[in-house]
């Protein structure tokens, strides 16, 4: 790795690390933040919905804004608008404004990941995509797990504010290193188009209705919720208008052409089913630790870790030898573990510890490394660098919304199943004699959970052997021919 290449990999994981522990690290302070603001817990998970909501509608956009702005301007502005909200929310004294502060921190945000993952790609070339898209990974699945653990103890030994406040020195440093040492590609052509604000207007329409319904869906009791049904309606309607009028748009402001390698839209898939299993067991996890095990939102962030590490071993490893195994071995090799790790998570019981979650975090991890290195690599290397940009948007966007998909299924299936479960343990109790009825009733709760969690952690196991078929066909695509050449390159970055 030369020297130009290690100081912008560092500057732009910089601002992916940013970006994405913020989705995760506010999740521990809700219920602090409620408090302090003298907001409902429900008002407070807007502080969550409203970041994600903002990322997700400026994802797709990311290469007609690279275009319009030029590559160095706009990832600057981005970190620069990321960095003042952070500023902002961590010296707001009232939940609206918080919310509202989150959402422009959320606009910066979704633009920091897809953006990195194009400057990766097109600094090392597709010859070394492999390590490029190892050190990208690091990033957007390690950060997750620290973002509970760095949450949880600001929240215990300082205040709330400080996990908004913490990005401001990070993200000066990250913004002057922008500066000095992100490149603007000349083969990035700049446009001076007028913005098309119909075409714009829908996009952002549909996608914020979409998310709503997807983040709001299992709170509202689904399609009971005359709110849920018209923001589905308000979705579909929107999306299918906005992808007419992409299609016979000359210069459209998301470009949907680039679906037409058939590598990229396998790969999109892909990321999407494995984006539905992964969100979905990653959200259960730390919420059987705490529910169920009786973890400390630090602890179940702490128990978390193993598996981090365990993905960033196999990402180096599999950087190594993708350009000389055939990349299906990695894949369903990683789905495998992953499913099988799901299901051992399924057998669980109240009484279970640390040690009977360990080897099952440790394999998920690791089957998400095998998966991620190749998955990227041969998703993007057919795109043209010009295309890139807004190629990782709509990557990025695919992932968020499979994973929220995913989210959203799956607690909606825990939470059905509880009352299934509760339903069918009550009707064979008996009152025994001098037991009281809350201890009883305690009981069965505590059973009904444990069983709804076992029946979701293998709903996911079933999701990854769902993704077989699609991994099978996205691995038949070659790979850059000098791919091999990445197992050097990640040698000389770790």
């Amino acid at each position: 790795m030369t020297r130009s290449q290690l100081l912008i990999t560092v500057t732009v994981m910089l601002g992916v690390f940013m970006a994405i522990i913020d989705m995760t690290i506010v999740n521990v302070a809700l219920p602090t933040i409620a408090g302090n603001l003298g907001a409902s817990l429900d008002d407070a998970a807007w502080v969550a919905t409203g970041y994600i909501l903002a990322a997700i509608v400026v994802m797709p956009l990311n290469g007609w804004l690279t275009a319009y702005l030029g590559r160095k301007t706009f990832y600057c502005g981005a970190i620069a608008l990321f960095t003042l909200a952070s500023l902002l929310c961590g010296l707001t004294h009232d939940i609206v404004t918080l919310v509202l502060c989150r959402m422009l921190q959320g606009l910066g945000g979704g633009v920091l990941q897809p953006t990195a993952q194009a400057i990766l790609f097109e600094t090392f070339g597709p010859r070394r995509s492999a390590g490029a898209m190892a050190i990208f990974g690091l990033g957007i699945m390690v950060a997750p797990a620290l973002g509970p653990v760095l949450g949880g103890y600001i929240v215990d030994n300082a205040s709330w504010p400080l996990i908004f406040l913490i990005n401001v020195p990070i993200g000066v440093a990250t913004f002057l290193m922008a500066l000095a040492f992100v490149p603007t590609p000349h083969y990035i052509e700049r446009t001076r188009r007028a913005i098309d604000w119909p075409a714009l207007g829908l996009l952002a329409l549909g996608l914020i209705s979409l998310q709503y319904v997807l983040e709001r869906g299992q709170h509202e009791d689904w399609f009971d919720s005359q709110t849920i049904v018209t923001l589905a309606l308000v979705s579909v309607i929107s999306l299918v208008a906005f992808g007419v009028m992409t299609v016979r748009d000359k210069y459209p402001v998301v470009n949907l052409r680039v679906f037409r390698i058939s590598s990229f839209s396998l790969g999109n898939v892909a990321l999407f089913v494995v984006g539905f299993g992964l969100f979905g067991s990653e959200l259960i996890v730390p919420l059987f630790f705490q529910s169920i095990l009786g973890m400390t939102a630090l602890d179940s962030g702490k128990a978390l870790i193993p598996g981090a590490i365990a993905t960033a071993v196999a990402m180096i490893v599999a950087s190594r030898i993708v350009g000389r195994v055939d990349a299906r071995i990695l894949l369903i090799s990683g789905a495998l573990c992953s499913a099988w790790a799901n299901w051992q998570l399924g057998g669980l019981t109240a009484d279970a510890g640390m040690d009977n979650t360990f080897f099952p975090r440790m394999l998920v991890g690791l089957g998400m490394g095998l998966m991620f290195v190749p998955l990227s690599q041969l998703t993007l290397s057919a795109v043209p660098r010009e295309e890139l940009a807004g190629a990782t948007g709509l990557s990025q966007l695919t992932r968020q919304l499979g994973g929220s998909l995913g989210v959203a299924i799956i607690m909606t299936l825990l939470a059905r199943h509880t009352r299934i479960a509760w339903m069918a343990l009550a009707a064979g109790v008996t009152r025994s004699q001098g037991v009281p009825m809350t201890t009883v009733m305690k009981v069965l709760s505590q059973n009904a959970s444990v069983m709804a969690y076992d029946y979701v952690f293998r709903i996911c196991a079933l999701l990854f052997i769902a993704a077989l078929p699609i991994l099978f066909l996205v691995g038949r695509s070659r790979l850059p021919a000098a791919a091999s050449a990445a197992p050097q390159q990640m040698a000389e970055a770790a």
